[in-house]
């Protein structure tokens, strides 16, 4: 009987995977997720189809690298506990904001934040002294260079008003605010622009937006939309986002229902770059922010010398990488090496007979197509999976938040690497 089940289970697995996974046209704002500007997040309806599909109500589903949380929400909206890690701290507060989001706590007058930052606004020398006793050097230079002075006033006025609410779930909706009207698709506070896609650099013609009007803008935009989301209650109890490292999961072995999750590009996009422009307005240093993001999966570093023995598939990219460029090469080893280390945390933690889905995005390197989805899948094969079948879905390039070229390029880099995308579906036998 059991037997009969895992094939059905796999059957139904496969199927998916070969069904129409393009989600063109279909509208993807709901339950919070256009709350914030993230890089290569997957539409809603993706993580959707798979856990609506493949789990039950108070399943446990999975998504070890969770970015803005878009498997979380939706895992929760349909009933099923969802836990979720990310070393990234933006994505983190980001997905810990969608997921306890109550319009009526923006009802209280008392917490008129907008109102209160005029006020403090208004006294220059507290200002102007908050601004020079929170940035270490290197910050304050950051924040310079990046920042007109009056948008710094603007920006520290209302961080200083945040600061005076108690509640937390409150106080993280306000926070994801802040951080929306600076890490944005366009416009936006600071001098940068392209922030949404994690390739900011600083245009001197721009004309920054008043900050404090903005955030105005943006927190009556989010309170009529979260009020018109057909009475939907907050899913803390239900969705978990952790700060964790998808190398080194804090959980028992075989627990887990079900695994949907978006890895990193092997070319990857640098969320860091973009994502300490609002996090040094919350706490954060820019030498600590360089800290972490050097531990992130498919940073460009240079691969340990015991890095992981690896596939002969990928062993065989790796090396015509090399001929064209060592220095990538042996970035390109360490990415596989630590991917392979994250597979082998999904297996472990997921139960017998369940599935885990990764959605991969292509990327070349030097030219060169280094394959990541046949690659990743063999590696996943050697750490236990059974590799069901790799969908492919063409990507709605404006609404997956990639960098895309004004102008038809066929020698970008970019513009070759992100076209579609692919949906290994595994099985753990």
């Amino acid at each position: 009987m059991a037997t009969r089940v895992d094939i059905s289970y796999k059957r139904r697995l496969e199927k998916l995977l070969s069904g129409d996974l393009d989600f063109h046209e279909q509208p993807s704002g709901h339950r919070g997720h256009r709350l914030h500007a993230f890089a290569a997040k997957f539409p809603p309806q993706l993580p959707h189809l798979f856990i609506s599909r493949l789990t039950e109500p108070g399943d446990l589903v999975l998504d070890p690298m969770m970015g803005s949380g878009t498997a979380l929400v939706e895992a929760a909206a349909l009933g099923r506990n969802a836990l979720g890690f990310d070393i990234d701290p933006l994505a983190v507060r980001i997905s810990q904001a969608k997921t306890t989001l109550n319009p009526r706590d923006l009802e209280n007058p008392e917490h008129d934040v907008v109102s209160r930052s005029r006020q403090i606004l208004e006294d220059s020398d507290a200002v102007e002294s908050a601004i020079e006793s929170r940035f270490d050097g290197d910050t304050k230079k950051f924040i310079d260079y990046w920042f007109l002075p009056e948008t710094q006033r603007e920006l520290i006025a209302l961080v200083l008003a945040i600061e005076e609410i108690v509640e937390s779930g409150l106080k993280r909706m306000l926070e994801l605010t802040l951080s929306s009207v600076i890490v944005t698709k366009s416009g936006g506070v600071s001098r940068a622009i392209d922030l949404a896609h994690g390739r900011p650099h600083r245009v001197d013609s721009k004309v920054p937006r008043n900050a404090i009007q903005q955030f105005e803008r943006k927190l009556r935009q989010y309170f009529l939309y979260l009020s018109d989301q057909d009475g939907q209650s907050p899913v803390e109890a239900m969705a978990q986002p952790i700060m964790g490292d998808a190398r080194a999961l804090p959980l028992t072995g075989k627990v887990v229902d079900l695994i949907v999750t978006s890895p990193p590009y092997a070319n990857a996009i640098d969320y860091m770059r973009a994502h300490k422009f609002s996090l040094v307005w919350l706490g954060r240093s820019t030498a600590d922010l360089s800290r972490k993001r050097a531990t992130y999966i498919g940073a460009e570093r240079i691969a340990d010398p015991n890095s992981t023995g690896l596939p002969e598939s990928s062993e065989r990219i790796i090396s015509s990488l090399s001929e064209l460029d060592s220095t990538r090469a042996r970035v390109l080893r360490r990415y596989f090496s630590e991917m392979a280390e994250a597979i082998s945390e999904m297996f472990r933690v997921l139960r017998v007979g369940r599935a885990a889905m990764l959605v991969v995005g292509t990327s070349t390197m030097r030219g060169l197509d280094v394959q990541t989805h046949r690659c990743l899948a063999d590696i996943a094969d050697q750490a236990g999976f059974d590799v069901v079948g790799i969908g492919t879905r063409k990507l709605d390039r404006n609404r997956r938040m990639l960098p895309v070229s004004r102008v038809a390029n066929a020698a970008s880099t970019i513009e070759r690497r992100m076209h579609h995308e692919y949906i290994i579906g595994l099985w753990k036998p």
